[in-house]
């Protein structure tokens, strides 16, 4: 029997509870999908939340990372500038070991390092010579000057970050520093020299060459001695602590 003429021969009464019916049964199937839509959102925010905060999964300690991590989850925002000095490039080999290690050759990987993780989170980032001319009036949302101590004390270890003594952005730069520290503590294991930050580094030319309004800091990555594996051997790590920092610092300015 054809639907209308079936309809014909049901009473009113009947013809309302169908409707009803009908009604009723679509707006379960749309409840259904909401809350179907509602799980798979919370999902997806959990896990995103999980690994996007996690931190980094190699495992490090007094004798440096046992295991490579793995990829870096990082976003950023494409509009924020960050200038990376790579110390004594294009000027001078900086320390050197007994071996011939240079301390510009472990600067410039890990700057490079820096810089790629960076550019994959979404920034606007270049690596800059020690004297590089840009440095004049060099503006952005933050520039960091990578460097490493010497070979001259085979027993210390750790690192160091600094900013200009008088600063024009005290607040903003000591953030820049706390952000710097923490990140690379955490992802290299070492440990953090604060009472043995020397007055070069306080005051660093770069520090006087950019734009006031351009936050920066100098670290010191660690010993060429005591810290070589790190620095040599899983510069990656290094790398990531300072985009770390770099990064806990912009998305919170």
């Amino acid at each position: 029997m054809k639907r209308d003429a079936w309809d014909r021969k049901l009473p009113e009464k009947d013809k309302n509870s169908v409707v009803r019916v009908s009604a009723l049964e679509k707006a379960q199937r749309g409840l259904l999908a909401l809350l179907v839509l509602i799980g798979v959102a919370i999902l997806f925010v959990t896990v995103r939340a999980a690994f996007g905060s996690s931190p980094l999964q190699g495992e490090t300690g007094a004798s440096g990372p046992t295991a490579y991590p793995t990829r870096l989850p990082l976003t950023g925002l494409p509009s924020r500038r960050v200038g990376i000095v790579a110390g004594h490039w294009q000027n001078d080999s900086g320390a050197v070991c007994p071996d011939g290690l240079t301390e510009v050759e472990i600067n410039l990987d890990i700057a490079r390092r820096v810089a790629a993780l960076l550019i994959e989170a979404g920034y606007d980032v270049e690596v800059l010579a020690e004297f590089s001319p840009k440095l004049e009036g060099y503006q952005a949302d933050a520039l960091i000057s990578i460097h490493t101590d010497s070979c001259n004390i085979p027993e210390a270890s750790g690192f160091k970050v600094a900013r200009v003594l008088q600063s024009a952005l005290p607040e903003e730069e000591d953030r820049l520093v706390e952000c710097l520290q923490r990140e690379y503590e955490r992802s290299t294991g070492l440990y953090y020299h604060k009472d043995s930050i020397t007055y070069d580094m306080q005051e660093y030319h770069a520090f006087y060459e950019i734009a006031p309004q351009t936050p920066a800091a100098i670290i010191e990555t660690g010993f060429m001695d005591a810290d070589r594996t790190l620095l040599t051997e899983h510069p990656d790590l290094a790398a990531e602590g300072i985009a770390r920092g770099i990064i806990c610092f912009l998305e919170a300015r």
